[in-house]
């Protein structure tokens, strides 16, 4: 996929931030739309269907977390790539982002050119997404279809978060096989980000409630494994 194809949402209250962020990644090549509130981040969202957003946690009408929430709810916009923007000192926990079903985070003030560095290495996974094989996968009761990124459990279609869906994809890959949680956190989040241990944990969590509790086991000390 071309820069120029790649739509980029940002969304901050400050107008300094939008303008300063929106300039650098505009003259990267890509196509960037903004809103100031969570309650604008949603409607655009839906309008322009963006690969990444860009989203700050503090904000007026709607906060990031509220927003982060209703988009991962929104037909067709369960698989787009979200960050948030958060300020140092803000009352914001990492694992209570994830588990709003955020992809990453970015602390400000950040550099322009490092914040780009970021953005780049989130983008870089659409094309991974791009180069994967169209498979379907059958683990029991469960289909999965990676390339629709769609799950059905006992005949019931399940939408999952980006993150839940390849980190079921992962362990259902080599049922009963521990996978050691560096290597969870290696295929499923990638070298370039960096995220705490719990965040692995926060997802199996949702995975447990949402395909069944019987299917993860945790190794303690090592990691997760999918069990039929």
């Amino acid at each position: 996929m071309k820069k120029k194809d790649i739509r980029i949402l940002l969304v901050d209250d400050e107008p300094d931030i939008l303008e300063i962020v929106g300039y650098n990644l505009t003259s990267e090549g890509y196509q960037v739309f903004t809103a100031t509130n969570g309650i604008e981040a949603v409607s655009m969202a839906k309008k322009k269907n963006p690969h990444l957003i860009i989203l700050d946690v503090m904000m007026p009408e709607m906060d990031g977390m509220e927003a982060c929430e209703v988009i991962r709810n929104t037909s067709g916009l369960e698989n787009t790539l979200i960050t948030f923007l958060t300020a140092r000192g803000e009352d914001y926990s990492q694992v209570a982002g994830f588990d709003a079903g955020a992809d990453d985070y970015i602390t400000k003030p950040i550099r322009p050119k490092v914040l780009v560095s970021k953005v780049k290495a989130l983008l870089r996974r659409l094309k991974e997404d791009n180069g994967s094989q169209e498979e379907i996968v059958k683990v029991g009761n469960i289909v999965i279809n990676r390339e629709e990124y769609k799950i059905v459990n006992d005949g019931e279609e399940i939408v999952l978060p980006r993150k839940e869906f390849e980190l079921l994809a992962l362990l259902t890959s080599k049922p009963n096989k521990v996978f050691k949680r560096e290597v969870i956190l290696d295929r499923v989040w990638g070298n370039e980000v960096v995220v705490g241990g719990r965040t692995i944990d926060v997802h199996i969590r949702k995975l447990r409630e949402k395909i069944g509790e019987e299917h993860f086991k945790t190794v303690k000390g090592v990691g997760y494994k999918f069990v039929l």
